[in-house]
């Protein structure tokens, strides 16, 4: 059986990455991309599927693990009755081709074992293993090829390459596994500990940037290294998560494949970036948008892949029993092909706010902004199926109705900013951004309740709508915003977190069994706190949420705190950008990072 989700670290070098157990196994890596097939998926299966373990022999080991400050490199100490060792476990930046795993004696003397069964295409392909006439391993299946180099004997042990050592300290032995091309030259070789001063060296100098003076400095810094190691280096995309398929409820069928780019976290994206300062990163993730969207405005999708594709078909791995028995394993994404009106505002928005932020305008940016609003003129009455990418049919949902409102109310700020827009049809987008507005306000508002509802004609609530003056569609201090916030509190909490919507008590997802809470709605929530001077409630919520986060501070897409456990794919770059724009508005103590100062229509 995989670790618990909350039980690995990641490493990756800005193509890919490996996720790596407390006990020293590395369940999970797609190479040489986040959207390839795995090598290692026992995570989604058993240690036949593929996995790499390094660790002692002996029982009752005591391990702690962290990150070297500023970097992603990782250290797992490992003490016995017997000695301590070090393992340090890191992929060069940007290289997409190594893995390498450090082991170094600290005390004392340690029995080692390693452990490898490389499985390709998720753990179905066992590969042809052979030895070079330099000794390395070499492991073909198909158009894959592995390589894995070190100075340890290995041997064969049914379909698992084995070896076994004793470190005293001082020694040390490194391994360093290689991805290429079955019908190319191995990869060459490379010095470990010459490249893992360079990998520090490099996640060194990039988080120097990092903003500072917040009450939380270490954690803002490790989500922001968490997000440069989620983005695609070659186009500047960035995915959900580096994984498939785990859970948002154990056992359950909720099982999706993050390894893809969401239109809808690009405004979110480029705050957090920009207002941590991260330029560079956040004007390669606008560029990745604009190239990703552009062509017919009827053909724009909710996701993409990481270079910008736009065919994702979803299949079910059925010889993958899933993490902790939880089936479906999906890998590609059917939610592509949804019709979801609220992408269209966070565009608007990404791009409105990249420019109010200093970044440079795009003025082929906005001739294709000018003919997606002519798209959402046409298609904003229509029902969707929403934020939450829902199966169970479309709906006219609240926000999908308000972010439609925020890509007018953007376009025409920026012509009134600065006249970029020359013949922009301004006064007839006035008269659709209020006309969305009036509807919004008389249909999506129930007084019973007191509080804007999922959708119309309906008496749920939805952690969506707290997004609502984040937007600059109502002040926070309205009337009705308010109420929305304390139903939502009243409705949707569950032991201290924000539920999206109680899935046990309707089913607008058209899918069974439910889920945990979705960690960004918490955060949501603790900005709409802040937005209301409720500081103290605020940071006690930002305290909860900053401690689900696992030991080396990373964090799932949902926790359930009934089990106490993180679900859902892992490390999640939603609820990384949710914890960066939180604390970073709570140190402000203005209220959310967008929208602020913003006149919204009442």
């Amino acid at each position: 059986m995989p670790a618990r989700i909350e039980d690995y670290a990641l490493v990756g070098d800005g193509r890919t990455a490996a996720l790596i157990s407390r006990d020293g196994s590395v369940d999970w890596l797609c190479w040489p991309r986040f959207d390839a097939s795995a090598c290692f998926a026992h995570l989604l299966g058993t240690e036949e599927h593929g996995f790499w373990r390094i660790a002692p022999v002996a029982a009752g080991v005591e391990t702690e693990r962290r990150y070297r400050e500023s970097s992603l490199v990782l250290e797992t100490r490992h003490r016995t009755r017997s000695g301590e060792v070090l393992v340090t476990d890191y992929m060069p930046a940007g290289d997409g081709s190594h893995l390498i795993r450090l082991v170094e004696g600290i005390e004392g003397r340690v029995a080692m074992r390693m452990d490898l069964a490389i499985r390709f295409d998720f753990g179905s392909a066992v590969p042809w293993v052979t030895r070079n006439e330099l000794g390395d391993l070499r492991a073909v299946s198909g158009p894959h090829k592995v390589v894995l180099r070190t100075g340890v004997p290995l041997r064969g042990s049914g379909q698992t390459t084995v070896a076994e050592f004793t470190l005293q300290a001082g020694e040390s032995v490194a391994f360093t596994l290689s991805y290429g091309k079955s019908h190319e030259d191995d990869p060459p070789p490379i010095e470990p500990r010459k490249v893992l001063a360079a990998t520090d060296r490099f996640w060194h100098e990039w988080s120097e940037g990092c903003a500072q003076g917040t009450p939380w400095d270490a954690v803002l810094k490790r989500s922001l290294l968490t997000l440069k190691a989620l983005i695609y280096r070659p186009t500047g995309g960035i995915v959900a998560a580096p994984t498939t398929s785990l859970p948002e409820e154990i056992g359950g069928v909720r099982n999706w494949d993050y390894r893809f780019c969401w239109l809808r976290d690009s405004t979110f994206t480029l705050l957090a970036l920009m207002d941590a300062g991260f330029l560079d990163e956040a004007r390669a993730w606008r560029d990745w948008l604009m190239r990703a969207v552009a062509g017919n405005p009827e053909q724009a999708h909710i996701l993409y892949g990481i270079g910008g594709e736009r065919l994702l078909p979803e299949i079910e791995l059925d010889w993958l029993p899933g993490y902790e028995n939880s089936r479906p394993v999906r890998v590609g994404n059917a939610a592509s092909a949804q019709f979801q009106l609220d992408v269209y505002g966070e565009l608007f928005d990404a791009l409105y706010q990249a420019r109010r932020r200093g970044m440079e305008s795009d003025p082929e940016g906005w001739r294709l902004g000018l003919s997606l609003l002519k798209h959402v003129e046409t298609v904003w009455s229509e029902p969707d199926e929403g934020i939450w990418e829902v199966r169970g049919g479309r709906r006219h949902f609240v926000h999908s109705k308000v972010m439609a409102w925020v890509a007018f109310d953007r376009a025409i700020r920026s012509h009134e900013e600065r006249r970029e827009l020359r013949d922009a049809p301004v006064g007839r987008w006035r008269e659709i951004r209020d006309r969305i507005h009036a509807e919004v306000c008389d249909r999506g508002f129930d007084p019973e309740l007191n509080s804007f509802v999922q959708s119309y004609g309906s008496q749920h609530l939805d952690a969506s709508l707290l997004l609502i003056p984040h937007m600059g569609f109502l002040p926070q201090d309205d009337p009705r915003v308010v109420g929305t916030v304390e139903a939502i509190g009243r409705q949707l909490m569950r032991d201290g977190f924000i539920l999206r919507y109680d899935t046990e008590n309707q089913t607008v997802d058209g899918l069974p069994g439910g889920e945990g809470a979705f960690l960004p709605c918490s955060f949501w929530y603790a900005d709409n706190l802040i937005g209301l001077g409720r500081c103290e409630e605020a940071r006690a919520l930002i305290e909860r949420l900053i401690g689900v986060c696992n030991d080396v501070g990373l964090v799932a897409e949902e926790y359930d705190p009934v089990r106490k456990r993180l679900v859902g794919n892992f490390p999640q770059a939603f609820s990384h950008v949710a914890l960066v724009n939180t604390i970073l508005s709570y140190s402000r103590a203005t209220g959310p990072a967008r929208g602020a100062g913003a006149e919204a229509p009442r």
